[in-house]
């Protein structure tokens, strides 16, 4: 393909994307997978000011174009904690990677509780 054909197949101008849509991606990918029923809220304190990207139980740090994720988690009762994990993980990084193009470096999973007959906190 010569140069005219490639300029023609692209659209002109950029693409950028607000921090809060990786934030709602790994979100949504988590509670999406079975087992996991809602996210926890991030304590708050000293390390939450210093660190970018934190909301709605998912922190999100972006260092030279790589992506770390946090994820808080409120399982439900019965659940294979150690399955329901890596299964979180694999879909988070498959979101991020197949959706935005960035590289996740890694998926820290933190269960933060169980909810018993579907009472939380």
């Amino acid at each position: 393909m010569n140069t005219k054909e490639e300029k023609q197949d692209r659209a002109p101008g950029s693409t950028t994307m607000a921090p809060g849509v990786l934030l709602t991606l790994a979100r949504l990918t988590a509670l999406s997978v079975p087992g996991v029923v809602d996210m926890a809220p991030i304590r708050s304190g000293v390390n939450r000011l210093f660190r970018r990207g934190s909301g709605a139980g998912v922190q999100i740090n972006i260092e030279d174009g790589e992506v770390a994720v946090d994820l808080f988690l409120i399982l439900a009762q019965d659940t294979n904690v150690r399955e329901v994990s890596r299964k979180v993980q694999a879909e988070v990084v498959r979101a991020i990677e197949e959706m935005i193009g960035m590289n996740v470096i890694r998926v820290d999973i933190h269960i933060e509780d169980i909810d018993y007959a579907g009472i939380t906190d």
